[in-house]
C-alpha cells in the first residue's frame, strides 16, 4: 500500500508539474516578445513601427519580433520543448540509478548464484531508481517464496512472476509521463508555423495586389513575417523530434534491463528450488 501511495504522490506531482509550468512558459514566451524581441532599440528610431535597426543582435531580435502574434506562441512552444526535454532528461536518468544498469543487474545476478539474497537486496538500496524498484520487490518475494512451505514450485514462480509485473506497472508509467507533450510540440509546432506562413504570405500577396506600384515595404514584411514563423516552427518540431526518440530509446534500454533482471531472477529461483 505504501509503495502504490508512493507512485500515486509522484504521478500527481508529475501531473502538477504540467499544468503549471505551461501556463508559466506561455506567459514569458509573450514577455520575451514583447519586451526583448520587441525593445524599442531594436528598431529605427525606437519604434517597433519601424524597420529594425540595420545590424547586430537588434537587427536579429527586431526581424523576428517582425514575424508577427504566431512569435510569442512559437516561442512558447520552444520553452516547452526544452523544459520538459529537462523534466524527462532528470526523470530517466534517476531511474536509471546512480550507476549503470546494466552494471547493477550483473551484481544482481552474481549475488542471486552466489545465494546471497540479502546481499542482493542491499545493492539496490545502493543503486536506487526504478530498476532498483522493481529488482527490490521482486527479490523481497524471492525471499518470501523461499521461506515458503504452502506454496509449490510453480505457485511460487508465478508469485515471484506478478510482483515483478506489479512493479513494473507502477514504475514505467512515470517514465512515459509528459511525453506526450514533446510529441505534441513536434506536430503543433509545424501546424502553427505553416498558419504564420499562411498568413504572412496573405499579406505579401495582398501588397503585390494594391493599386499602382505594389508596396515593396508590406511585401517585403509579409515575406519575412512568413519565413520567421516557418523557420521557429520548423525549428522547434525538429528539437522535438528528437528529444522524443531519445527519451523512448533510453525507456526502451531501461525496460530491457528490467525484464532482464526479472527473468534472472524466476531463473534463478526455478533452477534453485525443486519443490
Amino acid at each position: 500500500m505504501n509503495k502504490v501511495q508512493t507512485q500515486t504522490n509522484k504521478s500527481s506531482f508529475k501531473s502538477m508539474f504540467a499544468s503549471f509550468a505551461i501556463p508559466v512558459l506561455i506567459a514569458v514566451g509573450i514577455c520575451i516578445y514583447l519586451f526583448v524581441l520587441g525593445n524599442p532599440s531594436n528598431f529605427e528610431g525606437g519604434d517597433p513601427k519601424n524597420h529594425p535597426v540595420q545590424e547586430g543582435v537588434g537587427h536579429v531580435l527586431g526581424l523576428i519580433y517582425k514575424g508577427g502574434f504566431i512569435v510569442p506562441i512559437l516561442i512558447s512552444l520552444v520553452l516547452m520543448s526544452i523544459t520538459f526535454s529537462i523534466e524527462r532528461f532528470l526523470t530517466i536518468a534517476q531511474a536509471s540509478g546512480k550507476s549503470s544498469a546494466e552494471t547493477f543487474v550483473r551484481k544482481v545476478q552474481s549475488q542471486l548464484v552466489a545465494g546471497n539474497i540479502d546481499a542482493a537486496l542491499k545493492e539496490c538500496d545502493i543503486q536506487k531508481g526504478s530498476v532498483a524498484n522493481v529488482v527490490k520487490s521482486a527479490l523481497t518475494k524471492y525471499k518470501e517464496m523461499d521461506g515458503n512451505t504452502e506454496y509449490d514450485k510453480e505457485q511460487k514462480v508465478l508469485a515471484i512472476q506478478k510482483e515483478i509485473e506489479e512493479s513494473v506497472s507502477l514504475e514505467l508509467p512515470m517514465l512515459e509521463k509528459n511525453l506526450v507533450i514533446i510529441a505534441t510540440m513536434a506536430s503543433v509546432s509545424t501546424l502553427i508555423a505553416l498558419l504564420g506562413t499562411v498568413l504572412g504570405m496573405i499579406k505579401a500577396f495582398s501588397a503585390l495586389a494594391s493599386a499602382g506600384s505594389p508596396d515593396s515595404v508590406a511585401l517585403a514584411n509579409g515575406i519575412s513575417e512568413a519565413l520567421i514563423n516557418t523557420a521557429l516552427g520548423i525549428g522547434n518540431s525538429a528539437i522535438a523530434i528528437i528529444m522524443y526518440n531519445v527519451f523512448t530509446t533510453k525507456i526502451d534500454k531501461i525496460t530491457y534491463t528490467i525484464d532482464e533482471a526479472g527473468f534472472s531472477i524466476i531463473q534463478q529461483f526455478a533452477a534453485t528450488h525443486k519443490k
